[in-house]
């Protein structure tokens, strides 16, 4: 039976034939409060008890912690989710401080709006991002790529990317954009190569890089999407739209609401599993003191 990834809900795990499968990306759609937050932070604690490491937290919201990382992750988990600090530019001492390794949450990457807010014409009349834009991304990868890289050398299998934002056709989003070039050059990196790119000059750092090996196709994804769309029918009639990552995904969880008598229920859907047998069902949810709980 292949291995899989518990989510940290038995009953989704049961949903998904068992858990998510490693080293693959999924991605959960709702709409702004729905719970998707609490769904990604409990898939990131668990990987405390599963993988002996928790996961990593990206929040590319961009507005701050609106979406109170912080005060979820102490209330529901007894977790400080501190924001990683540590900054490696090229032939810096690579090794973050002790505490650092501590530091879970990071929200270096806080640019929103449409690809083009960040591209300038060139003169031959093709469109390339704005200089001015690129030395501030590639200076905040200074940042994420080690916040990645040395908890994935630490024991780290689970990623969480919070704050994705409505955008039609998705492929216009810079998040998007973003997210996946992190996806397929950080996230899904070989470890050695990530590692020599990090750690310069490799040959003073070549023990600790051999040391530190691990499997990039280990590691599960788990991008938390927000749509304008509320109603789980809605969701569930949601059309593919160019660059929408779902597309690729190996899995796809919705989260909407629906109207129960004279109240308003959450409900969940597996609507993609690659790969797995999965559950048809619909299944009702709620958010409570000790987080989400499916009924």
């Amino acid at each position: 039976m292949t291995e899989r990834v518990s989510t940290g809900l038995p009953k989704l795990d049961a949903m998904l034939g068992g858990g998510l499968l490693p080293g693959t990306l999924a991605v959960v759609y709702g709409a702004t409060g729905i719970g998707k937050t609490h769904l990604g932070l409990t898939f990131a604690d668990h990987g405390r008890v599963a993988d002996g490491a928790r996961g990593i937290v990206l929040d590319m919201n961009g507005r701050g912690d609106s979406q109170q990382h912080d005060e979820y992750a102490a209330r529901l988990f007894g977790w400080t989710l501190t924001a990683w600090a540590h900054t490696v530019t090229p032939m810096s001492d690579p090794y973050p401080p002790a505490g650092q390794m501590e530091a879970f949450y990071s929200n270096a990457l806080p640019w929103v709006g449409r690809l083009r807010d960040f591209q300038v014409p060139t003169p031959d009349g093709f469109v390339e991002f704005d200089w001015n834009w690129k030395a501030m991304y590639n200076h905040a990868l200074y940042t994420l790529r080690p916040f990645m890289y040395f908890h994935f050398a630490a024991g780290t299998r689970r990623v969480v990317v919070d704050g994705v934002e409505p955008m039609d056709p998705p492929a216009d989003s810079i998040q998007v954009f973003m997210f996946d070039e992190l996806y397929r050059k950080t996230i899904h990196r070989d470890a050695e190569t990530l590692g020599m790119e990090i750690c310069l000059p490799v040959w003073k750092h070549r023990g600790f890089i051999d040391a530190h090996r691990y499997d990039h196709a280990r590691i599960t994804t788990l991008l938390l999407v927000t749509t304008e769309e509320t109603r789980l029918e809605d969701l569930l009639a949601r059309k593919v739209a160019t660059g929408d990552v779902g597309a690729t995904a190996n899995t796809i969880v919705v989260l909407g609401s629906e109207r129960v008598g004279n109240r308003v229920a959450r409900m969940l859907c597996v609507v993609k599993h690659r790969g797995s047998a999965m559950s048809d069902e619909i299944v009702e949810y709620r958010i409570g003191s000790r987080g989400i709980e499916l009924v």
